[in-house]
């Protein structure tokens, strides 16, 4: 009985473990659409990532320079102990006897009184005692200069050149994900053809060794058949090869774990639509959507605050301060407390004379400014040039894909039709040879046009900006 319970204990525990692995390798397939697998890489991707991040350091830069024409407190906390000291002075006598009884004002003579002395402690004193003294502050600052104020107008530049270039990361992360997901869903395609193929090759060189057997072909037939078979393995093996490094590629660009199972579910017919493609054509370029040509106008921004800096050198510095200071001895006797609670204060410094480096800094922003002007300008005219070359490049692909679309779904008809008749002996190996070399050539060429056409028409949607 004992035996029974164990086994039945041991075979659960073998049958948990075993859902626990199925889980885990389930857990490990990712099923993703185009755009989920644009969206996943957009939450994943290390680059992507990093955009991001940096976005936030922007943000906090542009908040840092702000803040630096914000008011600034501080408190401090200053303790003194000078070990005993009393101050003495000159001629033996103390500070008490040394003062007058009286002093005379506008012809009246009015007596001094010092609150605690008399005759008998003047007497006995001989300096005033340094007690340790602790003495608390805060102080609140304030400075303003031109420069702080152009330097604010630079961080909004510079944290909308961040956010430029963090959408042009998007925007090339998603181009990068749609391209590879394309070129699998074209090799899965090949591999799918080449399968079909070798199949009929292969029952092709089995039957014509067995005519050869029974003496009614020669061997030299079977031997071609064998050797059209090994190159078309070889084929298929190699595009295997290339759709497993375009898996890993899409693993890396994904931001997923290297040990997932990709399964794509959107078909290449429901990615390439012709008729996108040519409406696409027809949208026309509107510069300024375009991100290189935003970065450019912004940097020429940039290049016209720092002409606006260069000048902020030659206005004045305004500050401001409030002080306030609490002094406390620590001895039995109160000393002297000259230090004031309350302080406020105020300065402008105007900046005169620097032998030249102002006018000279102002020369050279002024040069750098149109150095910017140039490189915008001539942007402009490349990214029309651009343009136009990358229509012609769209419209060639398409015309190509479709040239090759009509020869592969040829090729196919003429290799199923030479090999029907090679097995009523009305075809030649050679022919078969010949018709499964076209088929493999087609099939490349097939596949060279469709990535053309992505190619063509991912540059130049990134070109224009497309939605």
């Amino acid at each position: 009985m004992n035996i029974k319970i164990l086994n039945r204990l041991t075979l659960t525990v073998v049958a948990a473990a075993c859902s626990l692995v199925a889980s885990a390798q389930e857990g490990k397939v990712l099923r993703l659409s185009l755009q989920e697998a644009e969206q996943y890489a957009l939450e994943h991707n290390a680059t992507m990532q990093n955009a991001d991040l940096d976005m936030k350091k922007a943000e906090l830069s542009r908040w840092q320079t702000l803040a630096s024409m914000l008011p600034q407190v501080r408190a401090g906390f200053d303790y003194q102990n000078m070990c005993g000291y009393t101050m003495n002075f000159g001629g033996g006598g103390s500070m008490m006897s040394m003062m007058p009884d009286s002093i005379n004002i506008g012809g009246m003579t009015v007596p001094i009184s010092i609150p605690g002395s008399d005759t008998e402690s003047t007497e006995s004193s001989s300096g005033i005692k340094m007690n340790p003294n602790g003495t608390f502050s805060v102080t609140a600052s304030v400075a303003l200069t031109g420069a702080q104020i152009v330097g604010t107008m630079l961080q909004n530049v510079a944290l909308q050149m961040t956010d430029i270039t963090r959408q042009q990361t998007e925007q090339t992360t998603r181009s990068n994900v749609k391209n590879i997901y394309v070129s699998i869903l074209v090799m899965e395609q090949t591999v799918s053809l080449l399968d079909s193929s070798l199949a009929n090759l292969e029952r092709l060189s089995a039957t014509t060794q067995a005519s050869v057997d029974v003496g009614a072909a020669e061997q030299v037939d079977a031997d071609k058949l064998q050797v059209q078979v090994a190159t078309m393995k070889s084929s298929i093996n190699s595009t295997r090869r290339s759709l497993q490094a375009l898996r890993n590629s899409m693993l890396l660009q994904l931001g997923a774990d290297v040990d997932a199972q990709l399964e794509l579910t959107t078909s290449v017919d429901d990615i390439l639509s012709v008729d996108n493609a040519v409406q696409l054509l027809g949208k026309g370029f509107d510069i300024t959507r375009n991100y290189n040509y935003k970065l450019l106008e912004q940097s020429e921004k940039v290049a016209r605050q720092n002409v606006t800096m260069a000048w902020m050198d030659c206005t004045p510095t305004l500050s401001a301060y409030y002080q306030y200071s609490a002094k406390t001895y620590f001895g039995k006797d109160e000393g002297f407390n000259m230090t004031p609670p309350n302080m406020v204060g105020a300065s402008v410094t105007l900046p005169l004379f620097t032998s030249g480096t102002r006018t000279a800094k102002i020369k050279s922003s002024k040069i750098d400014l149109q150095e910017a002007v140039n490189t915008r300008r001539q942007a402009e005219d490349g990214l029309r040039v651009q343009y136009n070359q990358l229509s012609y490049d769209l419209a060639s692909a398409l015309e190509t894909y479709d040239i090759q679309t009509k020869n592969l779904d040829v090729t196919k008809r003429v290799f199923d039709n030479v090999t029907e008749k090679y097995k009523f002996g009305r075809a030649s190996s050679l022919e078969v040879t010949t018709a499964s070399s076209d088929i493999i050539q087609a099939q490349s060429s097939y596949i060279q046009a469709v990535m053309s056409v992505i190619s063509a028409q991912l540059s130049l949607e990134n070109l224009i900006n497309a939605e």
